[in-house]
């Protein structure tokens, strides 16, 4: 006696609406990637062998290749400040800066000749003889890995 069953059921799966899915994941990624930027200022940072990385960024200074210099740049179109003009642009940011971890995050172009470098650093020391001991921001130049 051969019963044959009227209701047949496919038992295989179907993938074909789960790779469009990964395809659309895939380009959803892609392009909010490209939005995520680090640095808002075009640089080329000097390479280090340490492997250390902030948590958090109080305050960034950027050093361009042309010697301009930007506090706390939002995007590509922030405006350079004047050398003369960088010591109130920090006290501005300084009194803005609500976190407990105090760092100054120093990112120059490695074309920057060092005495660029050094008269900036001179400019953030000024500005930590405004505060106390325990209140002092610590400076931190970035690199990039090698």
């Amino acid at each position: 006696m051969n019963i044959q069953l009227q209701n047949k059921q496919n038992v295989q799966f179907n993938s074909a609406s789960m790779s469009d899915l990964v395809f659309l994941l895939l380009i959803f990624f892609m392009i909010t990637s490209t939005l995520v930027a680090p640095n808002a200022i075009n640089l080329l940072l000097p390479r280090s062998n340490s492997g250390k990385q902030l948590a958090s960024r109080n305050i960034e200074v950027y050093v361009d290749a042309d010697k301009n210099y930007y506090v706390n740049p939002q995007s590509h179109q922030s405006a350079p400040i004047a050398y003369e003009e960088l010591l109130p642009a920090l006290q501005d940011a300084a009194a803005n800066d609500k976190s407990e971890n105090k760092s100054i995050v120093l990112r120059a172009d490695k074309t920057v000749p060092i005495e660029n470098v050094v008269a900036l650093m001179d400019v953030l020391n000024q500005l930590n003889d405004e505060f106390e001991e325990a209140d002092r921001y610590k400076i931190v130049l970035a690199t990039e890995a090698k």
